[in-house]
């Protein structure tokens, strides 16, 4: 979907501006005009391959740019600290799939005139109500939502990173093409100033010429400013990206964007998490739930008192009569309640921003086809027509620069609408969870 099918075969054809030459002035600069060809020749050529996306990496497979952009991914410290965020809800899961309750030990001794009294005993609460295996189902569920969150920062970091090397790609190209439309007017400005000492044209053309020429300084200015930006974007996003390197290939793009399937979205990371959070909550209210009930403790222990070996059983059991601590539990259910809106909120807001990010590509896609099938074959006709015009007196130098202004700003339209077209595409893969590989989360998704 690059502009390289429609104008590969135009790179190679001569301006008619070097084959055509005036004869009378040839004999007379001729050592002008071909430094002035060369100028010249060189700016079509530049003028031409700015579209060209041709992939550094071409003759590798895209699974291996895929890898060389993951590592990237993977180094910048956005995703570190996410990683270390997914280790660290992992150890609490660890936690909380402990027993709850350790034995405590405890001892006594006094001194009763000339006797030594003493106990040695230990004490065991008893989960009475299981609340150890809600925990441990909580924890299940902790582990996949951090899984899942874990992985949404990347695939978010991750078309950050495609965003901003479409965004220089455009940018490189339309810095290519002012360059090159500085390059021609100031080869114009030259052949209009022979032709003014030849007598073919007037003072005034040269001063149109030169008024485009110094307008089009500060179109390359901004030009170079925003691939600056857009570079910079690009290395702080892919610690080792390099210009001659890391450009997209054209086969990671699909060849045909198609609608995903609700279970599919349902397993797309942003879903997941908030689903298993949901399931984390429902879990949380179940603890709290049995939490509120009184679990026992039993003991035993033995001594001497009075010289006489004592042996001896303990029973203690919390009275839940004060506080039965019954509110903790209706917050936790609440909660939980929440958390299951905010699920089903996720998942309908996915749905809507599929549904537009789709219909956005569509439309780009349509007028990009229909741009690229209205250009093609014109691109270096319509140069090469305009300048034969001019030459022959058909067209005065007005309109003709007009004209070059018109034809560049029909080329940066194309490099602006194939960009808004890849974005386009790229927020389709990123909304429907195809926009890199990721493991699937361990676990079964379903929704009423």
């Amino acid at each position: 979907m690059n502009l390289t099918h429609f104008i590969g075969r135009d790179l190679h054809v001569r301006s008619p501006l070097l084959s055509a030459p005036f004869k009378r002035i040839q004999t007379t600069k001729a050592t002008s005009l071909r430094r002035l060809s060369l100028l010249t020749f060189n700016g079509t050529k530049l003028l031409c391959t700015c579209l060209l996306f041709v992939p550094i990496f071409a003759h590798a497979q895209n699974q291996n740019w895929e890898s060389w952009f993951s590592s990237q991914i993977n180094k910048h410290p956005d995703i570190v600290a996410a990683k270390e965020q997914l280790l660290s809800t992992g150890a609490l899961a660890d936690a909380s799939e402990r027993a709850l309750y350790n034995p405590e030990l405890s001892t006594d001794y006094t001194r009763n005139g000339d006797n030594n009294d003493y106990s040695v005993g230990v004490e065991q609460t008893i989960d009475l109500w299981d609340r150890q295996g809600a925990r441990r189902q909580k924890a299940g569920f902790m582990r996949t939502a951090a899984q899942a969150q874990y992985q949404e920062v990347v695939l978010n970091k991750s078309a950050d990173a495609i965003d901003a090397l479409i965004n220089w790609r455009a940018a490189r190209s339309a810095a290519v093409i002012a360059k090159s439309q500085q390059q021609q007017l100031n080869s114009l400005l030259e052949l209009v100033e022979i032709r003014q000492a030849a007598g073919d044209l007037g003072s005034i053309d040269a001063e149109l010429t030169f008024l485009s020429l110094s307008k089009q300084f500060a179109q390359v200015a901004g030009a170079e400013a925003q691939l600056q930006m857009a570079e910079a974007m690009v290395r702080e996003l892919l610690p080792d990206w390099e210009p001659e390197r890391g450009i997209i290939p054209d086969d990671f793009w699909p060849s045909n964007a198609t609608y995903p399937s609700d279970e599919e979205l349902l397993k797309h990371p942003k879903v997941a998490s908030a689903y298993a959070q949901w399931l984390t909550q429902k879990e949380e209210a179940e603890v709290t739930r049995r939490s509120a009930k009184a679990n026992p403790t039993f003991g035993i222990n033995a001594g001497q008192e009075a010289r006489e070996n004592t042996v001896g059983l303990t029973f203690s059991i919390p009275l839940n009569i004060r506080n039965d601590y019954s509110a903790e539990t209706r917050a936790a259910e609440r909660m939980a309640l929440e958390t299951e809106a905010r699920f089903r909120a996720q998942y309908r807001k996915l749905r809507f921003d599929l549904k537009g990010a789709f219909g956005a590509w569509q439309s780009y896609n349509l007028q990009f086809t229909q741009w690229q099938s209205l250009v093609k074959g014109r691109i270096e006709s319509s140069g090469d027509l305009l300048e034969k015009q001019w030459r022959s007196g058909d067209l005065s130098t007005t309109n003709y620069l007009i004209a070059l202004n018109q034809r560049a700003e029909s080329l940066l339209s194309g490099i602006e609408l194939e960009k808004q077209t890849r974005i386009a595409l790229k927020n389709l893969m990123l909304q429907s969870g195809r926009l890199i590989d990721l493991p699937p989360v361990q676990h079964d998704f379903s929704i009423e």
